[in-house]
This record gives structure tokens, sequence and C-alpha cells, in this order.
């Protein structure tokens, strides 16, 4: 029952769309990611999924527009709905959804993240 330190742990890991786990509680997990560049176009058909932006602009495009989430804002991506993170600058980002969410839903792809780093 430690307090979470964000900022820290941003500073453990560099790397890009690959989330580190931070917390855990009631099935979900509490993530962080840094964000660069165009991610690919998914769904998730069993959960909802929450970005909060800490740092930079993340674009979350849907089917019908793109919406910008700036920092300190959140967006919730319920299920079954395409969206894409894109990121034209670094963005850091904590993402709240059940633990059995793969990065990139319904499709297997080269960025999907199975194992996920505690840190």
């Amino acid at each position: 029952m430690k307090p979470v330190n964000i900022k820290s742990k941003f500073a453990l890991f560099k790397d890009q769309w690959s989330p580190k786990v931070v917390g855990e509680l009631n099935g979900q997990q509490v993530k962080l990611a840094r964000l660069e560049g165009e991610f690919v176009r998914h769904q998730h058909e069993q959960e909802d999924e929450l970005f909060l932006v800490i740092e930079g602009s993340l674009e979350m495009e849907y089917d019908d527009r793109v919406e910008t989430i700036e920092a300190g804002e959140f967006v919730i991506v319920p299920r079954g709905v395409y969206h894409k993170p894109i990121a034209k600058r670094e963005v850091k980002v904590l993402l709240f959804e059940p633990a059995s969410t793969l990065n990139t839903g319904n499709l297997d792809h080269e960025l999907t993240q199975r194992n996920l780093e505690n840190i």
C-alpha cells in the first residue's frame, strides 16, 4: 500500500508500444506506456479500455472521427469499437483495463505484447 510515483516508473523504460504493469486491482491492470507514431487499428471484443494522457497529446482515430486527448485528459474506448492510437510526438499514457486485454485486441500483430513486464 505504498504510493506509486508515475514519473519514476516512466524513467525505468524507453521502449514504445510496450505497456508496463505498475498495479493490479480487481482483475484490472494499471499500465504505463510510451507511444510514438501510429499503432494498428484494432478493437477489443470483451474489454473497455481507458487511456489517461500523462504527458503529450494523443489522437484516437475511430471509424467516423478523430479525437485529441491532451495531458490530464482521458478517454474510455468501449468494447467492440475500432480505434487506432496516433502519437505525432512521444506521449506518455496510463492505461486501465482488464488483465486479459491484449494491446492489439483482436489482431495478432508484430506489436502484440503477451507477457507484460511488471515494474
